[in-house]
């Protein structure tokens, strides 16, 4: 019997007073994270901010994708308000902190991509540095000024899990955010780095398959084979959902 290929959820933008008028009343995302599930053997499926019934819809998936996007409220972790703070939605923040704690106590494998990986680390109890700059400098730009990508440095903990999926200790990925974990969340082990000292990283022990990255793997996931690994590795724990019974 051929196993079913496992569906997962990945959650997406709303649009919002920055969206040009062709974009107004939409949910949407960049198509880099559908087509590296994809390439993974994965089937994607938007989850879009305002669901009213998140744990039934959980129910639903084999696995999590907590994607990027705008900042989360700083309220929800006891953080300050920020001028830089930007694109807060207050019902994508609700469905994604609720289906992140969902993942983690029904052991769903999740990975989470830059706002994916603030996500993990706020539904658990960590906090946020509310503007990057104001913190560690601007030595690494973790983004340019005109808020586009940029690339940088990570080192990754040897031994890992993310290690072991990546294939590789070092890297140099695509980074887009002005956030990131200030206290790392008590359950969670940072695992990756950035030069000024940024986590980049972090992983769930005992879980079977939780990771976040602060990068945005999926931007380069096609060319670069150790960030699709990371797909790779997410949608074949997702697929340990499916398998048929021994014997079936």
């Amino acid at each position: 019997m051929t196993a079913t290929a496992p569906l997962i959820g990945l959650t997406c933008y709303r649009s919002d007073a920055e969206e040009p008028d062709y974009l107004r009343d939409t949910h949407y995302l960049r198509g880099g994270y559908v087509e590296a599930l994809r390439r993974a053997g994965g089937i994607p499926v938007l989850l879009p901010p305002g669901e009213p019934r998140p744990l039934e819809l959980f129910e639903r998936l084999d696995g999590l994708l907590l994607a990027g996007g705008g900042d989360i409220d700083p309220a929800v972790y006891g953080g300050h308000a920020h001028e830089k703070v930007y694109r807060v939605d207050a019902e994508r923040d609700r469905l994604e902190l609720a289906l992140a704690r969902r993942a983690v106590d029904a052991g769903l494998p999740t990975l989470g991509i830059c706002r994916g990986c603030q996500v993990v680390n706020v539904a658990l109890g960590g906090t946020l540095i509310e503007h990057l700059p104001d913190a560690v400098g601007e030595r690494v730009l973790h983004r340019t000024p005109d808020r586009q990508p940029t690339r940088h440095g990570v080192t990754v903990k040897p031994g890992s899990l993310l290690a072991r999926v990546l294939g590789t200790e070092s890297l140099e990925p695509s980074s887009w955010h002005h956030q990131a974990v200030r206290a790392v969340a008590q359950r969670l082990l940072p695992v990756a780095w950035s030069p000024d000292g940024v986590v980049e990283g972090l992983e769930l022990p005992g879980h079977p398959f939780l990771l976040a990255v602060q990068w945005h793997p999926e931007q380069r996931a096609a060319e670069d084979p150790a960030e699709q690994r990371l797909f790779d590795a997410f949608v074949v724990a997702a697929g340990t959902r499916r398998e048929p019974p021994v014997g079936r």
